[in-house]
């Protein structure tokens, strides 16, 4: 399987989940399922049934951050430098609306665009690997087509 790339800072986030889920979640969890048991009847016990559906949401994301971990190709954005690439801070400004926007491209487990955190694999960062500060970019998105102006680059 391909390697998944990761800023430190989203490894380190996920392995911090892991534990949090593995040494805290998953025992109050298994608390609370022999508690509902001791209740006597399952088949109408709702607490029981809440238990077990959080125990299987709990053991699935346990096993889909190990999965990510296990594949991470943690890349250090500070070691980078030049043209725009995984993990570099842009700073965009919207020729149409001149509004000011600055993302930072990282890997889809740890991207969230209202944290500014912009996945590898969406349009946006797309249209900017490979640019450079003062390039234009215009991204086709299914809203439309957006230019917009590379202000600044930096690998923090």
């Amino acid at each position: 399987m391909d390697k998944i790339p990761m800023t430190p800072t989203g490894y380190n986030a996920l392995d911090a989940e892991l534990k949090t889920l593995k040494s805290a979640e998953r025992p109050a969890i298994i608390k609370a399922i022999a508690e509902a048991r001791e209740h006597g009847d399952l088949s109408e016990n709702a607490e029981y049934h809440s238990a077990r559906e959080k125990q299987s949401f709990i053991e699935g994301r346990i096993k889909e951050i190990e999965g990510l971990i296990g594949l991470a190709q943690v890349i250090d954005p500070k070691k980078l430098s030049g043209p725009i690439k995984f993990g570099a801070t842009v700073e965009l400004v919207d020729e149409e609306t001149e509004e000011e926007k600055t993302y930072q491209i990282v890997g889809e487990a740890e991207a969230k665009i209202e944290a500014g955190l912009l996945n590898i694999n969406s349009p946006l960062a797309r249209a900017l690997i490979g640019k450079e500060e003062g390039d234009s970019v215009e991204v086709k998105t299914p809203g439309g087509s957006k230019d917009y102006e590379i202000v600044k680059v930096s690998y923090i």
